[in-house]
Order: structure tokens, then sequence, then C-alpha cells
């Protein structure tokens, strides 16, 4: 094996990831504080919420246009990447969370919304797949990316902007103004709810994407990785082979994961008889 192929399949054992446990006072404010984020109902999520709009619009440069494409969106949140895509159609996406998007005034630009891309039909294509600060969320992104691979017309892109999570610049970022403004509300360490929600690092997330595709690019806010706010990544020309690898190599863990859980189920259960 290659050091190249050791360094992919060393990071590929850190999957699925589990998240780490939120301290009780935070559980408490959770739901709240989520949907905080997303709208930008606070002074800092707000400001925060206008710096990511470069992320928005690296995302849709490729439409800017106003080419209708076939596009499938990963962690749609709130739907606030469709005010970026005035044309963008036909749009689908991947949300778990539909009562982010539910009331949202951009809901009837959506054809088709999943829970999971595990629910996207086998025969799905996409001409354009893409995310906005979603794939450092995802505790299985290898089968996701694989599955987007998938999906994919033959001259279709992969178009990502995360946070550029495990740089110096990004840290201090959020220390100063999201995590300053959580202590000061709540008393509470910010870095926790960090740590449970963003369980991938920018250098991961990039390291998929150039396993899984043969042409990426990335272009980074800032100068180089340490000292930026956030990432952008587009990927061509994927390699199907690792891509279908991958599903099953995942979709394995999860099914064995699945009758582990139901067989621990049955034994509780019959020694509560």
């Amino acid at each position: 094996m290659s050091p190249r192929a050791k360094e992919i399949e060393t990071l590929l054992a850190r999957f699925p990831k589990v998240r780490p446990p939120l301290p009780p006072a935070i559980q408490e404010i959770y739901a709240r504080q989520y949907k905080e984020n997303r709208s930008g109902g606070t002074a800092a999520a707000s400001m925060a919420q206008r710096l990511e709009t470069w992320m928005h619009r690296q995302v849709a440069a490729d439409v800017a246009g106003g080419a209708a494409r076939a596009t499938l969106e990963l962690g749609a949140g709130t739907l606030n990447q469709l005010r970026f895509e005035r044309f963008t159609a036909p749009y689908d996406i991947v949300e778990p969370f539909a009562e982010l998007f539910a009331d949202s005034p951009e809901r009837g630009r959506v054809r088709r919304a999943y829970s999971d891309i595990a629910e996207t039909p086998t025969d799905a294509r996409y001409e354009r797949i893409t995310s906005v600060a979603a794939l450092e969320h995802i505790c299985d992104l290898p089968l996701v990316l694989a599955r987007s691979a998938q999906m994919l017309t033959r001259d279709g892109v992969f178009r990502a902007a995360i946070p550029a999570e495990g740089g110096l610049l990004w840290r201090l970022g959020w220390m100063l103004t999201t995590g300053l403004e959580f202590r000061l509300r709540h008393g509470l360490d910010y870095g926790e709810l960090m740590r449970h929600e963003h369980v991938n690092d920018a250098a991961e997330i990039e390291a998929l994407a150039k396993a899984l595709f043969q042409d990426v690019r990335v272009r980074s806010f800032g100068l180089g990785r340490q000292l930026s706010l956030y990432r952008f990544i587009e990927a061509r020309r994927p390699r199907l082979d690792t891509a279908g690898a991958w599903i099953e190599r995942y979709t394995t863990r999860r099914r064995r994961a699945g009758d582990a859980s139901r067989r621990a189920g049955r034994s509780r259960g019959s020694a509560a008889k």
C-alpha cells in the first residue's frame, strides 16, 4: 500500500464518527441555540451570516448567469442558499430537520426534500450537488460523499463551502464572537457545542474530496489554510469505483450496527421479563 493510500485508509478508519455528548445545561437550550444560529437571531449570529455570504456566493457562482441546472443541496437548513440561486431548477434537498425549512418563503421552489441521502432514488442524477456549512457536521461523511459522486451526471460538479475548522483564524473567530456571546448569555462553554457539532475538520473534508474525485480545486477566504475563515471545494470527475467501495464499506457497518442494536434491545427485553 502506498503512503498516500495508507493516509486515506487511516482517515476512513475514523468513520463513522460519534458526536461527543453535550452537557445537560447545553442540551436544555440546544434547539433554541441551533435555530438562532441558522437564522441569524443574535448579534453574533447575524454578523456570522454576513461573513458566510462568501460561501453562498462561491457555491452559486456557476449558475450566476441564470442557468437552470438540476441541483441537490446537502444540509439545506433554512433554504438560505436559494436566495443566491434565483433560477436554479429543479432543486432537491437533503435536510434531516424539516422544521428548519418548513416555513421558509423558498419552500415552494424545492421539488423533493429528503431527510437522509439514503432516501434518494438509485437512478437520481444531478448536474450539481452543493453544500454550504454542512459537511463538517456529518458523522458518516465518506458515505454521503460517495453517494453524491454516484448521482452526478457525466459533466456534473460537486460544490461545497465549509468553515476552516481546524485552522487558527477560524478558532479565534468563533471564540471572540459567537463563543463570547454564548458565554455572556448563558455562562456556558461554546467550545462544547462546537465539538459536538463540527465532527469533521476542513483538512479531513478536503482529503476525502481529493481521494474521491480526480479534479479538485480549493479556494480559501483568507490567507492559506490556517489564516482563513472558510474554504470552497469544487470537485469533478468522480472515481466511481472508489465511491462504490466506500458505500459498500459503510453501509455494511451501518447494517451491522443496526443488527447489534436490535440484538441488544431483545436482550434487555428478555432480561426485563
